[in-house]
């Protein structure tokens, strides 16, 4: 990377417009402070084409390091990594997720009592992560990746404070969501979620490559950029199928969990999801939509409560 100098852009111009307004990456990346506390971003860096610092967001091996460099400089979360293959989140579009949550629970300060369910926490463990140092909520993380948790369990034993606001559980049972990890008797103020939204690994493999074909990008069918394993990106049934799923669930616990909710990726699966959460006798609906830059992203939330 070229070292930047007084006439140099150090900030890459924003991609992500309209975040929530708590959101720290409204205004961009300050790569040299990323750099000063990830130094290991450095060899990823480069002036684009428009004389502003940036990576190359096809490179797996680059966005990861971004992240780690967003993590500590702003999250100070210490020692993020995933393993290769791992989903590698985008960190501004995770966070918005969180802070919408803290609207929609009345919150916008530090409050260890509210308590939330991450379903599927991953090996990035970016929900928990985040939602435990913007807000200090108490969280559960839940996967069926027994490999996942343990990556999780490896962050947070590097970052103290926030081990002491995060359990992790293990689902034995990949046909099921909220049972066999809600406890008897235990409560929760919110649940979250990223479903899987491929129904196969052949759909998100021809995704990713049409993905690639949009951006001019040569494919490598074997190098996501974000990655993705097979219960990140993909189940049976796909989205549309795991929705209905966690719905029909949740109606089970719908007094154990003031409001579930989840990311709806696939605009078509909205109304089907709505219909229902309806049908099974909700009392509170709501769609949260979430933009970042020319992409709408959806929260889905519903209560019994």
């Amino acid at each position: 990377m070229s070292s930047p100098n007084s006439h140099q852009k150090t900030a890459e111009r924003s991609p992500h417009k309209r975040l929530h307004p708590r959101n720290h990456h409204n205004q961009g990346y300050d790569f040299p402070s990323l750099i000063a506390s990830h130094p290991t971003l450095t060899p990823f860096v480069f002036n684009n084409a428009f004389g502003n610092l940036s990576i190359d967001y096809s490179h797996a091996e680059a966005v990861k390091h971004l992240n780690a460099a967003l993590l500590t400089y702003h999250y100070q979360i210490q020692g993020w990594d995933i393993p290769e293959g791992a989903l590698c989140p985008p960190i501004p579009g995770r966070v918005d997720y969180i802070h919408h949550i803290a609207d929609l629970l009345g919150v916008s300060d530090q409050n260890n009592n509210i308590r939330m369910l991450d379903i599927g926490i991953g090996a990035s463990g970016i929900y928990s992560l985040l939602a435990s140092h913007c807000y200090g909520w108490q969280c559960v993380g839940s996967d069926i990746n027994q490999t996942s948790l343990n990556n999780v369990a490896t962050i947070l034993n590097k970052n103290k404070t926030l081990e002491r606001l995060v359990t992790l559980r293990h689902q034995p049972n990949p046909h099921q969501i909220f049972e066999g990890i809600i406890n008897q008797g235990e409560m929760f103020d919110v649940s979250v979620c990223n479903p899987p939204f491929h129904a196969s690994a052949e759909e998100a493999s021809k995704a990713y490559q049409q993905k690639q074909h949009n951006l001019k990008l040569k494919t490598n069918t074997n190098s996501l950029n974000f990655g993705g394993s097979a219960a990140e990106l993909w189940c049976n049934g796909g989205e549309k199928l795991f929705l209905k799923k966690m719905i029909r669930e949740s109606q089970v616990f719908a007094e154990q969990c003031r409001w579930f909710t989840s990311l709806v990726s696939k605009i078509e699966n909205l109304t089907p999801s709505i219909k229902l959460i309806k049908k099974l006798g909700a009392s509170d609906i709501k769609q949260i939509d979430m933009h970042q830059g020319n992409k709408i992203t959806r929260i889905l939330a519903w209560t019994f409560q």
